[in-house]
């Protein structure tokens, strides 16, 4: 597990690094030939929640979904994510609060049904920046096709794809350049939950 976390680390570093580097100053004669920097979209799902909450209809994290949520805070923070964005629900928020803290950047909620209104969020970023998406296992995969990419692994449930009930560890790091298509690279962090009880969009 500790390989699993050093080699996750060490990905998003070096895909995150070039973008930090991009920054720096440069020659005059590279600024006018160099293309502007790809942004970078981390998308994940919110961490596990609670299985009898006090408000069924906006669950906090569980214990579990708790230390996943610093987890993914020790794992994200050497890219130092410019935005972070969540759904109004409490579980999303609290996915990314302790990586939040780490930044010092405060979570912008949207709307969950409006999976439109983030890729607005995300086309508006500027060249180079750095955004973590924290959804659902139903907006997540909306998400990503909005932004030209489409998951792996995906299950059907009423017309809808959606990403299993289980899966908590997915982190996927979408990379836009400003020219040519997206790609798309799926990391896992954390480990895998191994409580389905817990599960839920």
């Amino acid at each position: 597990m500790a390989d699993m976390k050093r080699s996750l680390s060490a990905l998003l570093l070096l895909g995150v690094a070039p973008l930090l580097a991009s920054t720096g100053a440069r020659p005059r004669s590279e600024e006018a030939s160099a293309p502007p920097a790809p942004r970078t979209v981390l998308l994940v799902r919110h961490a596990e929640k609670e299985t009898a909450p006090a408000d069924p209809r906006d669950p906090s994290l569980s214990t579990l979904g708790a230390a996943r949520a610093a987890e993914l805070a020790r794992v994200l923070a050497p890219a130092r994510a410019t935005r972070l964005f969540t759904s109004e629900l409490a579980r999303t928020r609290e996915t990314l609060g302790p990586l939040s803290e780490a930044l010092g950047i405060a979570p912008e909620p949207l709307p969950a049904a409006q999976p439109a209104a983030t890729l607005a969020a995300l086309d508006a970023l500027p060249p180079g920046a750095v955004a973590v998406v924290c959804g659902h296992s139903n907006t997540v995969p909306r998400i990503a096709s909005l932004l030209g990419v489409e998951l792996a692994g995906l299950v059907e449930e009423r017309g809808a794809r959606l990403l299993p009930d289980e899966a908590y560890d997915r982190l996927y790091v979408v990379t836009r350049p400003a020219s040519g298509p997206p790609s798309v690279v799926e990391l896992r962090y954390g480990g895998p939950s191994g409580a389905t009880a817990s599960s839920g969009r």
